[in-house]
C-alpha cells in the first residue's frame, strides 16, 4: 500500500481518501476484508491512533463494517459504493471547472478539448493492452 501523505490534510483524511480511490477503481471489492489498523499502520508507517480514527470514520461513513473480532471488510451497501466513486468525480469536477473559469474558457471549447483528450487517452490505453 503506497500513500504520498501531504502536510494540508489530516493523515487519517487521507487514509479514507485512500481507500475511497481505492474502492471506485476496484482495487477493494464490496465485502474484501481489508488490513487491520494495527497493520495498516505499519504498511503506512502512521501511529495507530490514526489508523484507529480513519478506520472510525469510515465505519460512521458506512465506508467499512467490523462484525464483533472479524477483520474489517468494505461495505456491500451498493449505493454508498455508488456514492464514493460519484463524490470523487465531482470533486475532480470541481477543481476541474474552478481552473477553467479563471482563465474565462467558453465551454463548448472546454466540452471539445475534455473529449478529444478522453478519447487520445483511450486510444492509447487500448493499445497498451
Amino acid at each position: 500500500m503506497d500513500v504520498k501523505f501531504n502536510n494540508r490534510d489530516p493523515v487519517y483524511v487521507q487514509v479514507i481518501r485512500h481507500f475511497k480511490e481505492q474502492i471506485a477503481k476496484g482495487y477493494y471489492e464490496a465485502g474484501q476484508e481489508i488490513p487491520s489498523r494495527r497493520e495498516l499502520a505499519n504498511q503506512l508507517k502512521i501511529n495507530p491512533n490514526t489508523a484507529q480514527r480513519a478506520y472510525k470514520e469510515m465505519e460512521e461513513q458506512r465506508l467499512i463494517y467490523t462484525e464483533g473480532n472479524l477483520p474489517s471488510c468494505i461495505t456491500k451497501d451498493k449505493k454508498v459504493l455508488k456514492n464514493v466513486r460519484e463524490e470523487l468525480i465531482i470533486e475532480a469536477v470541481d477543481l476541474f471547472v474552478s481552473s477553467i473559469k479563471s482563465i474565462n474558457v467558453p465551454l463548448s471549447e472546454v466540452l471539445e478539448l475534455v473529449k478529444k483528450t478522453h478519447d487520445a487517452e483511450s486510444g492509447e490505453a487500448e493499445e497498451s493492452k
